[in-house]
């Protein structure tokens, strides 16, 4: 009988790592190396954590797993404690084994009782001398149903260091590399991996595993179709794992990927999850969906954003025991088993921004689900440190969520997707936020070109929203000590602190715009001749309902590297109001011609015949 390991028990890569939360509770005292851990006579450590706890809910709802085995390898005397959760959260003994010496010893778990929530962990507790667990796993002896090696397809531009650095991770992990056919990065940038001062060493270590793709800049939807078009000319992969560049790899987490999907029932989409790269402990995200009235992406539940596991660790957290489903999983880290992207296709072709979600989507509606499972993640520098809906980015965001929505919305018209678009519109217009806005407008003419545009428009839209912004001077960023930098009148405005401040709503909201949006319709201003600043804004503190009030105000960049000038300026006020209000009703009036559109062209334009067309296309 076969018996398989389904997660390894590991701590940080690195010692003292601020991560540790994420992998002990209550293992401040111990030491510890990648794969073992020694405890002082009479201390105790639980492995109730995020990366060594077993999410078995999970594998009994979606894999063929039905028992597993705990076997930990010790050396010393102590006592090893295996517990279970229920879906809210309480806990249970499952058996205590007294161990003492060289001992290996193995705890086989029935995965019943797990319907709705659950997890499986252990705790050891030293005696009076050194306890050490020189090995641990949790392991089963069921078959897989598929069998397939697992590429990796990373897309990057101009971050050739972080790719170096994943590389090197990936390189280090022994088994990881037993099960990896390829290793695929498609670099889009002008700075190549390929120049990297380590790259000769591990492109000698990694071998034929190793694939530099170079190609011109379709970004991450591009990047990510060629890596799917690739995969499906390798005969030896059944699952292609996506990984953004800028990121730090748990390598474990793809191990333990390719283990679900193996083992899964039906080929299922396995999606890893974020952790803030600047605050280890803190996870982004949990579960994704997309709301079904407004079309907007979110969290499941609130509670699950920006969750920190050095203040709350998975036994404090009932929620974090429910089973918890997904619709879609962000690309920064996603396993798609190559069935599904034979039966579905590859990407929306859109540059950036929603070709994840309309692909979970699109998943979903073929019948295969996403799990965003835990103890498979990595960390990556989270949305709050970017600017990535007033930048170039926000051409993207406009209109790949209507396109989204037209092929996915059950809502009629969609539902209020074009309603929040054009308040989205509204608020930045308050904001003075007038590129942005520009951005939005032009991704609305965008939706209304058809599908049939889209791949033509991967080399051109980028650079097209780019150069939009030599036409608005708030785009401008100031860096600290710049001598043309200007100086707010009354200095920097008071931040808030704590939680942010909820904004007017109901009837109150519905005054303040109207009244709002009146009094800067007849505003003098104009950018030409530009009001001091009245106060210097944080970022956090910069809310739509409190710029309004003034003409001209200083506001910091999110990722702290200037600060941004924004102006009234009643020409474009006006101009950019018309037009977001006269597309929104355009799209609204054809919506059911566009959706019409653009279901029948998705297999068309997702096919890998599209796709392979558009690589050899030159710029």
């Amino acid at each position: 009988m076969t018996t398989t390991t389904l997660q390894h028990v590991v701590f940080p890569a690195t010692p003292e790592s601020e991560a540790l939360p994420l992998y002990v509770d209550g293992g401040d005292q111990a030491q510890y190396w990648r794969d073992a851990l020694n405890l002082q006579p009479g201390s105790e450590c639980s492995f109730a954590s995020y990366f060594n706890a077993f999410p078995a809910s999970y594998w009994a709802h979606w894999t063929v797993v039905e028992s597993v085995t705990l076997s930990l390898h010790t050396r010393g005397a102590g006592t090893v404690t295996v517990y279970r959760s229920n879906a809210v959260g309480d806990a249970a003994t499952v058996e205590t084994r007294e161990v003492q010496g060289d001992v290996t010893t193995e705890i086989e778990i029935a995965l019943t009782g797990f319907d709705t929530g659950g997890w499986l962990w252990f705790d050891l507790a030293a005696a009076d001398t050194e306890l050490q667990l020189v090995r641990g796993a949790w392991q089963t002896t069921a078959t897989p149903r598929m069998t397939g090696k697992l590429s990796l397809g990373i897309t990057t531009y101009n971050k050739p260091d972080y790719c170096i650095a994943t590389l090197r991770n990936i390189s280090q992990n022994a088994a990881l590399c037993e099960v990896i056919d390829r290793v695929m990065v498609v670099d889009q940038g002008t700075k190549l991996v390929r120049d990297e001062a380590d790259f000769a060493e591990l492109q000698a270590t990694l071998g034929e595993q190793l694939n530099i793709i170079e190609q011109g800049n379709l970004g991450g939807s591009g990047g990510f179709a060629r890596a799917m078009a690739e995969t499906l000319e390798l005969d030896d992969s059944d699952f292609l794992l996506l990984l953004d560049d800028d990121v730090e790899l748990e390598t474990e987490s793809a191990l333990r990927a390719l283990q679900f999907g193996r083992f899964s029932t039906e080929p299922t989409i396995v999606g890893g999850h974020m952790f803030n790269l600047l605050n280890k402990p803190e996870m982004h995200a949990w579960a994704e969906i997309v709301r079904p009235d407004d079309f907007m992406w979110q969290p499941s539940f609130k509670e699950q954003h920006q969750h920190d596991f050095s203040k709350a660790s998975l036994r404090e957290t009932p929620w974090m025991h429910q089973r918890l489903e997904s619709e879609y999983n962000g690309w920064w880290m996603c396993m798609i088993p190559k069935a599904i992207i034979q039966q579905i296709g590859l990407p929306l072709p859109v540059f950036i921004k929603w070709d994840d979600a309309e692909y979970g989507l699109r998943a979903a509606a073929h019948g295969f689900s996403t799990v965003s499972l835990p103890g498979v993640g990595l960390w990556h520098v989270t949305w709050g440190d970017k600017d990535d809906t007033q930048d170039w980015q926000a051409f993207f965001h406009a209109r790949n969520r209507v396109i989204a929505g037209l092929l996915h919305s059950e809502r009629p018209k969609g539902g209020t997707l074009l309603q929040f678009s054009g308040r989205q519109d509204i608020k930045k217009l308050f904001n003075m936020q007038y590129y942005a806005v520009q951005l939005s407008v032009d991704g609305l003419r965008a939706v209304l070109d058809g599908p049939e545009a889209l791949h033509a428009s991967l080399r051109t839209a980028m650079p097209a929203a780019r150069a939009r912004a030599r036409e608005f001077p708030e785009t401008r960023v100031y860096a600290p000590g710049d001598p043309e930098a200007p100086v707010a009148r009354r200095g920097k405005a008071p931040s808030h602190g704590g939680p942010r401040p909820v904004g007017p709503s109901g009837v109150a909201l519905a005054m303040f715009t109207v009244k709002t949006a009146v009094r800067l319709a007849f505003r003098r201003g104009s950018e030409q001749a530009p009001a001091q600043p009245d106060w210097e804004y944080e970022k956090r503190d910069a809310f739509w309902w409190v710029i309004p009030s003034e003409r001209s105000v200083i506001v910091s960049t999110g990722d702290g590297a200037g600060n941004n000038w924004f102006r009234f300026d009643r020409t474009k006020y006006r101009r950019l109001w018309r037009l977001s209000r006269r597309l929104t009703k355009q799209i609204s009036a054809e919506w059911d011609r566009l959706a019409s559109d653009y279901k029948r062209e998705l297999p068309k334009i997702t096919s890998a015949e599209a796709w392979r067309a558009t690589f050899s296309t030159k710029e």
